[in-house]
């Protein structure tokens, strides 16, 4: 998967927004202004932060060694650093994202799942 289709798959996402909020080189993707992917633009091969359940993560990180990482600069136990132009499965890919999406999502307080449904 590259850059592109890693942006095109979060942004398609219900409630996301884009942003750059550390530099001009870090893309952040938010779901109703909570982080649940971020990508450097710069990174070749290309790699994205995604949030995940430390347990999951554990699992990927064996399965997937040195393609899946703990989270660069992010918490090493809710963060992975994946990368996406090398040996993981498309539909990996895609179910992280999800994934990662999903466990925000689910973090946000009713109010604000009652927003996103609304959208």
């Amino acid at each position: 998967m590259n850059i592109e289709e890693f942006r095109n798959y979060c942004i398609s996402k219900k409630g996301v927004t884009e942003s750059f909020p550390f530099d001009e080189k870090t893309l952040v993707f938010k779901v109703m202004g909570k982080m649940f992917a971020l990508t450097g633009l710069e990174y070749n091969p290309a790699q994205a932060n995604l949030k995940c359940d430390p347990e999951r993560s554990i699992e990927l990180r064996e399965a997937y060694d040195g393609l899946i990482n703990p989270g660069y600069h992010m918490s090493k136990v809710h963060w992975n650093t994946v990368e996406l132009e090398k040996n993981i499965p498309h539909e990996l890919i895609l179910e992280l994202i999800d994934h990662s999406y999903d466990l925000v999502v689910n973090s946000l307080t009713k109010k604000l799942q009652a927003e996103l449904a609304s959208l």
